[in-house]
């Protein structure tokens, strides 16, 4: 019987070849990671249960520190530096607060390639399936286990398959249009506890910004993943930042015989904006739907939409004009380098001088507490993964694509650009 892309990836890091959706494995790890929250206790938990600190494969393993950065309180302040103490003595790699997201710069480094299993204490690691690898956020007592002997058991899911048909226009029509888009049919009940692996023409032609952007929704989406084989794109982006040749880039792909528990069409020839509606990721609905809804802040960057190109796409859109007088525009890219390509571009300034207000790399609004946060009544759209009531404050969180915010952003009221 052949077998799904995870089927092969598990398989590929076990003693277990014929593997089947239940069965319970060793899978060893290529990387793992820690971040600011939940990082303290991993080391917590090794201090207390392991006398020495020989862990297998030591170079694959980071603390990175990308939530509340910088730290708010006290308690969010010593928990980076906690790590920042154990990790010289034990000589694992540390990215500190400066760096921005975790999962993010693994990518940029070329430190995760197709095929590759990685766990973090982040609830969105499953953004490897990007690049075709298999990423998981686990707690910070499997983390501590995983950092000891990477290794950590895993039950083999089901697999569905999702066949995207139809074509789109990109210059109407965005990643986060077409993830909202495979999230609204979805719900949360069809992918529970599943693998997705997702094809079609318009999935082939997206580029590795916007693989993350769909990548990034798995959690939403109630999935352990979501695979997108790699196209050329991916494998030249990855060989360079791996520093190795085009040819050495691993893809792994699914037999032609792989069994699937569902197969899912969906067509997406008439697709128009989306939007997320609170208080749920899920609650999609078109733009159109709800155009005029008056608005108080807008926040683009999280793991989602917080890469250069994001923000070359508000660029075009602000360009040259104001954010409405009574509209926050705040704004966080994903990493340093993301940061660095904004302040020696154009962008940077005119995003500046439309009203934006840009802060360090890391994960934004995301954290509770930190830039994004709304207050009772405030209404936000945010390009952002989750819009649960409380998230990100007492208000009201849409979620959108970058164009879409950057539009509503000049008038005050939700806006098709």
């Amino acid at each position: 019987m052949g077998q799904t892309i995870i089927e092969k990836i598990i398989a590929n890091h076990s003693d277990d070849k014929n593997l089947k959706p239940g069965d319970i494995v060793w899978m060893n790890l290529d990387v793992r990671s820690a971040r600011d929250f939940g990082g303290p206790n991993v080391v917590k938990h090794l201090q207390k249960n392991f006398a020495d600190t020989d862990f297998v494969q030591k170079e694959n393993i980071y603390f990175t520190f990308d939530l509340t950065v910088p730290a708010k309180t006290l308690d969010y302040a010593n928990n980076p530096h906690f790590c920042r103490q154990y990790a010289p003595d034990n000589e694992i790699m540390l990215h500190d607060v400066d760096r921005g997201i975790g999962s993010h710069t693994l990518i940029e480094e070329g430190k995760i390639l197709p095929g590759f299993t990685v766990v973090g204490t982040d609830s969105h690691f499953n953004i490897m399936g990007a690049l075709g690898a298999f990423g998981q956020g686990m707690g910070d007592t499997d983390i501590s286990f995983a950092f000891k002997f990477a290794r950590t058991w895993f039950e083999v899911p089901e697999s569905i398959k999702i066949n995207v048909v139809g074509t789109v226009d990109f210059d109407k029509i965005e990643a986060k249009d077409i993830t909202l888009a495979i999230i609204r049919e979805l719900g949360t009940l069809k992918a529970l506890g599943k693998s997705i692996e997702i094809y079609g023409e318009i999935i082939d032609k997206l580029k590795v910004h916007q693989r993350i952007t769909l990548a990034s929704m798995a959690t939403e989406m109630s999935a352990i993943s979501v695979f997108l084989v790699p196209n050329d794109d991916v494998i030249e982006y990855l060989a360079e930042r791996a520093g190795i040749a085009k040819a050495d880039v691993p893809v792994i792909t699914a037999d032609a015989d792989a069994q699937y528990s569902d197969e899912i069409t969906i067509d997406l020839n008439n697709l128009v904006p989306q939007i997320s509606v609170p208080h749920e990721p899920h609650n999609v609905h078109d733009v159109a739907d709800v155009v005029g809804r008056r608005i108080d802040t807008v926040f683009i960057g999280s793991c989602t939409n917080g890469r250069f190109e994001d923000f070359e796409e508000v660029a075009k859109i602000l360009r040259g004009k104001k954010i409405h007088k009574d509209v926050t525009l705040k704004m966080t890219p994903a990493t340093k380098q993301v940061y660095h390509e904004l302040l020696h571009s154009p962008i940077f300034m005119e995003l500046f001088e439309a009203g934006a207000l840009i802060s360090n790399p890391g994960c934004g609004g995301c954290a509770q507490g930190h830039i994004g946060l709304t207050g009772k009544g405030e209404v936000q759209l945010s390009t952002s993964n989750r819009n649960f009531k409380g998230k990100q404050g007492a208000g009201e969180t849409y979620l959108v694509g970058p164009r879409i915010a950057a539009a509503s952003a000049l008038t005050g009221v939700i806006t098709l650009p």
